[in-house]
């Protein structure tokens, strides 16, 4: 989940904030720490599912890239539902589901229903993400609101941060065995508890600050909510998620190898051709007054489509490394869950606390401190990659330790900055929309990445089992590359463009 850049302050309502706001910000930052914790803390938990469930390769890719998939996929749609029936209703629907899949998870006896859990899994914490920003902008303002999305931050930072750790700690304490499924069990009082609060402290009739509050260009009144009922794009949402699934399966369904029947490759043909009919219908769909599903003239903005475009690309890369050496260390090194999740630590714990400086940092370098960070991330995975390739043994996670840090800090220079320039000049207006489509870039590259990078690292994990993960974390640092000659060209484009209004 990111934060998007908070809305202008405006005055204050003539019975003032209401007074159980910090309380509901409270349930909103549990239950969302909840459904980012499981993105990093099933990692140390997979060689352990694996032999618990007899998982393939593939299957474990989509235990992570599944939940990610689905989580990206139902983030802007579940923001519109929001808008249009409440924020309350869709956060307490997306708990609920939440829960029930958590449950489902770790009740699974078969690995096909383990991904089946997953992806509903999936579902709740894309339902109940758009509304924790969403209730940010309704019931705060002003400075109370840029603490509010500060504190989002730093709830994003540490879940990232002590997931590995979590996860390590809960397998150690309770066994492989039954470890892996308490990792999703643990969500259930959670959830019932946020439930119960959301019900009493977060005010029923709750909605966004976006389109309905403010003027269009032109003086047109943006779509009200009871317009945004009529206005979900269907079509738009079935199109998109076929066409990415499509994409994905083929890559992941080769990680099973063992003569297993995978998807052909024309599948990923058909997804793109998918994608390029989703953008005809979007275009279509918004010439007919109507309120598409992914705003394409928001690309046309300063900044935003670079910004997009270096987002999706940096999650593909970097959300692989997780993936990978937590494996790794525990199938080739025979590392414990918990000594792996402390092994991939440096790397979460550098970046949630860059995030905190490099927050501060953006107004002042702009494009150039994302630049600079995502040169140190290249330079830390390089020199991580140095490490696995020429050091043997346990001693692997302590000699990986300092480059992972390094790596870490630049990610924190990275992420929370590209998001704030990415959505600068966005107008209060499409600010929800925006963060919205970027949050789903970032969850699609997520599931990309770990499919690319998995199935990379489980080929010569049966080949050559040595240079498996030095191999994909080639890879992982190759997409970093590409975000990085992203980041550089809009660093060009935006000093020409300078050049040419001065000129």
């Amino acid at each position: 989940m990111t934060h998007p850049v908070s809305a202008q302050p405006r005055t204050e309502p003539d019975d003032g904030p209401d007074p159980r706001r910090w309380k509901a910000l409270t349930v909103c930052l549990v239950a969302g720490f909840m459904t980012l914790l499981d993105v990093s803390i099933v990692n140390v938990a997979l060689p352990s599912i694996e032999k618990g469930l007899g998982a393939s390769p593939s299957d474990l890719q989509w235990v992570v890239s599944g939940y990610a998939l689905t989580f990206g996929l139902v983030l802007v749609p579940s923001g519109r539902l929001g808008d249009a029936t409440g924020r309350r209703r869709m956060f307490v629907a997306g708990v609920v589901v939440f829960g029930v899949a958590s449950l489902l998870c770790g009740l699974a006896t078969t690995s096909s229903l383990l991904v089946a859990a997953r992806l509903l899994q999936g579902i709740g914490g894309g339902l109940l993400n758009p509304q924790v920003s969403g209730l940010i902008q309704a019931l705060f303002h002003g400075r109370e609101r840029a603490k509010a999305f500060g504190l989002l931050g730093a709830t994003i930072g540490i879940s990232t941060a002590v997931g590995p750790i979590a996860g390590g700690v809960i397998l150690s304490l309770l066994g492989a065995d039954a470890g892996w499924r308490w990792i999703f069990v643990v969500n259930l009082p959670v959830a019932v508890a946020a439930v119960v609060l959301a019900l009493r402290w977060i005010p029923a009739h709750v909605h966004a600050e976006d389109e309905s509050s403010e003027p269009a260009r032109g003086g047109d009144r943006a779509p009200t909510p009871a317009r945004r009922r009529t206005d979900l794009d269907p079509v738009g949402v079935a199109l998109l998620g076929a066409g990415v699934l499509a994409l994905l399966l083929p890559l992941v369904e080769s990680g099973r190898g063992g003569g297993s029947a995978t998807v052909p490759g024309w599948v990923a043909a058909v997804g793109a051709g998918l994608l390029g009919v989703f953008v005809l219908w979007e275009h279509r769909y918004a010439a007919r007054g109507r309120t598409p599903l992914v705003d394409l003239g928001l690309f046309s903005l300063p900044g935003y489509a670079s910004g997009a475009v270096v987002a999706t690309v940096y999650f593909s890369g970097f959300t692989g490394i997780f993936f990978v050496l937590t494996v790794y260390l525990q199938q080739a090194l025979g590392y414990s869950p918990l000594l792996a999740g402390l092994a991939v630590t440096p790397f979460a714990g550098g970046s949630a606390v860059m995030s905190a400086v490099g927050g501060r940092l953006v107004t002042r370098f702009g494009r150039s401190l994302v630049t600079a960070g995502l040169v140190v991330v290249v330079v830390g995975l390089v020199a991580t990659d140095l490490v696995l390739s020429s050091v043997e043994g346990p001693a692997t996670g302590w000699y990986a330790a300092v480059p992972l840090l390094v790596a870490g800090l630049g990610s924190g220079m990275v992420i929370s900055p590209n998001i704030t320039l990415t959505l600068s000049e966005v107008p209060v207006r499409r600010a929800g929309t925006a963060g919205g489509v970027l949050q789903t870039g970032q969850r699609i590259g997520t599931a990309a990445g770990i499919a690319l990078v998995g199935t990379v690292f489980f080929a010569h994990l049966r080949d050559q089992p040595g240079d498996a993960a030095a191999v994909s974390l080639r890879v992982a640092t190759g997409l970093v590359v590409l975000a990085l000659l992203a980041s550089l060209a809009d660093v060009w484009l935006r000093r020409r463009h300078r050049a040419e209004a001065a000129a």
